[in-house]
């Protein structure tokens, strides 16, 4: 009997209330809501509204070289202080060496040094070793913990310096964070000046005040031996000067305060004024007085920017240095000394920059790609299903209104990736209510009575359904933890999708379905539901599986042959180098101009196309093989080019670190992906149903990049995410398939499988059809209307669902058959009847 509690029913629209309720807030962005209603929106992610995220990256030799420079000073000053004589004292990456000549006073050298190696406080170990050779020789080693331990400290120290600079170029709530032991990861939106603030990023911002050695010149000093206490510099100019240079810092920036900028001259020159804090502006006071006559330096990033002579001891607590740079490049590096000097220096090692224009105009494609999708998906159901398929159709909006309301209020960022997500979910999300809408009408037509088919069709389905669903669940999991943070948007949406989808389908469409069927008062299914399509056909699909397999097969062995010899249009993400898209400022892109141009500046391979849009282009650079600065060389030459004739709308840049770092990280993502997936298929059914798995899965994934070498389209990471949804969609349509297998496998223990496999293929072929139709058509409109970012996604996914839904039948089916499974290794307990002739299983199972 049809019996729905009604606390269940207010529990099911109290939910739906406040899913509305949390996603109310997006649809009314310009006006006041009250303060009783949720104020959070659905945040966006920098794709979606602008701005730059950059990875830095630590260099841990510049860590080695203080380190060692450091410990070098420290075993210097204690043997000197102590009167010990030594000779080849010198350090060599983590390792320094020194000889004592007196060999009386080699055991009190070692008990001079040994403090080096006492652990700091709360380290576990030292940080140095000391170890005693022959002939008077010690050896220190800086351990390698100790490193990772001032790296770890470093990069700790530089959030909040990248955070300060960040504000001085405009940026709005930075978002900085450490990732593994070397990286920052920083995210600016709105950033106004990309440029500048990686200019402001290239600069340590080391101040340091020494005084000129004038024992000798320069010259003779690099023609003959330095003097132990000084060493040499040299200036910004090109050419530079040299500067022989005490050793001994007499100021740093840490001792100077209020950094600001008065005009200069002219406009060539400024002025960069500051304050001393009040130690340091007695001991300069004191040094000024007593060096009256004499010069010093001031270094920046041990560069001379200023050589001034000391005329008279300072009187002041005000100073400034005179400087040859325009008004905006002292404003910059005012700007660094104001955020402090950096203990590390950082290196651009990735860089995705959006404009705020480009965001937008990517959610308005979204937003159309989203509504097309959802009319042709509903428009669908009602055609096939009636009023089952409006009241799907209202389970898809409320699935809808769902995943906004859980990104709104969790806060989780909603980026481009992400919102092709939510198309994908569209067109996927009917698949559990067409399960449940199919077992209604088998049961019926098996003569169950319609309040009694409902309740069996929901309490039947809803295992099928989550065996299916957990396969894409684990593909979206891999995907959050591997991949990147658009990536990671992607898989936020389909996982929150799957889980709205069940509580919709299961949960919000019953008391409906409930509600009409008690109004209609209805025995039987009425006329508007077409599913019926589909119930004559007995389409011998195991009849030709020799010749399909032995296609496929063929198929599949070009595909991975093409992949090996031909290869992949890889994109940056996996090649390193540089995207860029430009727009120009009038008239349509000029790309032969653009080629032409850029050729000039010695870059390597440029490419150049022209969009939809024809005032847009794509320009690709090759990775430039000089490090990870190189990158970023390239991009400036290439904004100072095109800058006059173009606006910058993105700028992506890969460094060789980073690509390969993407290109482990996808294939590890691929493979736990694979074995998570099929290791569940494993447990849940029997071991021939997940060979079959395996076997289908494999074959999509080959064919999958076998479209890539053949339509060119561009490999990247979207491409990796493109790739685990198909293999989810697959195994979720295989487990349908798969799951009636088995169900009629006890039921019929004596029908030839063949004959079986037919049977459970042409019974879940309306269910096969639409979903594959709905998915399809969510599809379309994501690649018809979803932007030029989502096109080459969409189309991959069109092909892998197209692929998947033909190895289910074609591929997964007949490996049964291959591997001999027998009802044999079903319960024997289970009956059932069979009409072996005809080969159709007649019996009203559901």
């Amino acid at each position: 009997m049809l019996h729905f509690s009604r606390w269940k029913t207010v529990l099911i629209w109290l939910i739906v209330l406040v899913a509305a309720l949390g996603a109310a807030p997006n649809l009314f962005t310009d006006v006041s809501l009250p303060g009783w209603m949720p104020q959070k929106r659905v945040a966006l992610g920098l794709d979606l509204q602008g701005g730059s995220h950059i990875v830095l990256k630590a260099e841990r030799s510049d860590i080695v070289r203080k380190r060692l420079e450091n410990t070098v000073a420290s075993v210097r000053a204690r043997l000197r202080e102590a009167g010990i004589r030594y000779t080849g004292l010198a350090g060599n990456g983590q390792t320094i060496q020194v000889r004592i000549t007196d060999p009386s006073q080699i055991e009190r050298a070692v008990s001079v040094l040994r403090p080096l190696t006492v652990p700091e406080a709360g380290a576990p170990d030292p940080d140095v070793t000391l170890v005693k050779g022959n002939d008077g020789q010690l050896t220190l080693h800086i351990t390698g913990k100790a490193i990772a331990r001032s790296l770890s400290a470093a990069l700790t120290q530089s959030v909040d310096i990248v955070g300060r600079r960040a504000v001085e170029v405009g940026g709005i709530d930075p978002v900085i964070e450490t990732r593994g032991p070397d990286r920052l990861s920083v995210q600016v939106p709105g950033l106004a000046d990309p440029q500048r603030f990686k200019d402001l990023l290239s600069q340590d911002g080391r101040l340091s005040f020494h005084l000129i050695d004038s024992s000798m010149s320069p010259q003779d000093a690099m023609s003959g031996t330095v003097p132990a206490r000084s060493r040499i510099v040299y200036s910004q100019d090109d050419p530079p000067d040299a500067y022989l240079v005490e050793r001994t810092e007499i100021l740093s920036s840490a001792d100077l305060s209020d950094f600001q900028v008065e005009p200069g001259n002219d406009e060539d020159s400024s002025i960069l004024t500051f304050r001393f804090n009040p130690e340091s502006f007695r001991r300069f006071a004191e040094l000024t007085q007593n060096n009256v006559g004499r010069s010093f330096a001031i270094l920046l990033d041990d560069q001379v920017i200023a050589a001034p002579d000391i005329r008279e001891p300072v009187a002041g607590n005000r100073g400034e240095i005179p400087l040859d740079y325009s008004q905006e490049e002292t404003e910059d590096l005012a700007a660094i000394l104001r955020s402090g000097a950096l203990p590390v220096t950082l290196t651009i090692v990735e860089e995705r920059t959006i404009d705020p224009g480009f965001g937008a105009g990517s959610i308005l494609s979204g937003l159309v790609a989203g509504f097309v999708g959802a009319v042709l998906v509903i428009g669908l159901m009602v055609a096939f299903f009636g009023i089952l398929g409006v009241i799907a159709g209202a389970a898809l909006v409320v699935n809808v209104m769902m995943i906004l309301a859980v990104l709104s209020l969790s806060g989780a960022p909603l980026t481009l990736p992400g919102v092709a997500g939510i198309v994908l979910t569209i067109g996927i999300a009917v698949d559990a209510t067409v399960l449940i809408y199919e077992r209604i009408r088998e049961e019926v037509k098996g003569g169950t009575h319609l309040d009694q088919a409902i309740g069996i069709a929901y309490s039947r389905a809803f295992m099928t359904v989550v065996d299916a669903n957990i396969t894409t669940l684990i593909a979206a999991a891999i995907l959050f933890y591997l991949g990147s943070d658009a990536i990671r948007g992607f898989a936020v949406t389909l996982a929150i999708g799957i889980l709205t989808t069940a509580f919709t389908a299961f949960v919000f469409t019953r008391p409906l379905v409930v509600a009409w069927v008690r109004h209609r008062r209805l025995k039987h299914l009425p006329k508007s539901v077409h599913t019926d399509l589909f119930d004559g056909t007995n389409i011998r699909f195991m009849g030709i599986r020799r010749y399909s397999f032995t296609a496929l097969a063929a198929l599949s062995l070009v595909s991975m042959l093409a992949v090996v010899t031909i290869g992949m249009n890889l994109g940056i993400d996996f090649t390193g180098g540089s995207v860029i898209e430009v727009r120009s400022k009038q008239g349509p892109a000029d790309l032969e101009d653009i080629r032409t141009r850029l050729s000039q500046l010695n870059l390597g391979d440029i490419q150049a196309r022209r969009l939809r849009d024809a005032s847009n282009a794509i320009i690709r650079i090759e990775a430039q093989g000089g490090g990870e600065n190189a990158e970023q060389s390239a991009i400036t030459l290439v904004r100072s080019e095109l800058a006059d004739q173009y606006d910058f709308r993105r700028v992506e840049v890969v460094g060789p670190a980073v690509s390969g770092e993407l290109t482990k990280t996808a294939s590890l993502g691929v493979l736990a992906s694979l074995g998570a997936i099929l290791v569940y298929i494993w447990l849940r059914f029997e071991w021939q149903f997940a060979v079959g798995a395996i076997i289908a899965t494999l074959h999509d994934v080959i064919l999958t990049l076998g479209s890539f070498v053949f339509t060119g389209i561009e490999f990247n990471l979207t491409s990796i995410a493109a790739l685990l949804v198909i293999v989810g969609y697959s195994l979720n349509d295989t487990v349908v398939v798969y799951d009636r297998m088995r169900e009629n496998l006890k039921h019929f223990r004596r029908m030839p499988l063949p004959i079986l496999i037919d049977a459970s293929i042409n019974q879940t072929l309306s269910r096969t059809i639409l979903t594959s139709a709905t998915t399809l058509l969510a599809l379309a409109a994501l690649y018809l209307f979803g932007g030029e970012d989502m096109r080459s996604f969409a189309l991959v996914m069109l092909f892998g669902v197209a692929v998947g839904t033909f190895s289910s039948i074609y591929i997964a089916a007949p490996v049964l058959i291959l591997f001999r499974l027998r009802p044999k290794t079903i319960d024997d307990k289970e009956d059932g009847a069979t009409d072996e002739k005809s080969g159709k299983a007649t019996a009203s199972h559901g």
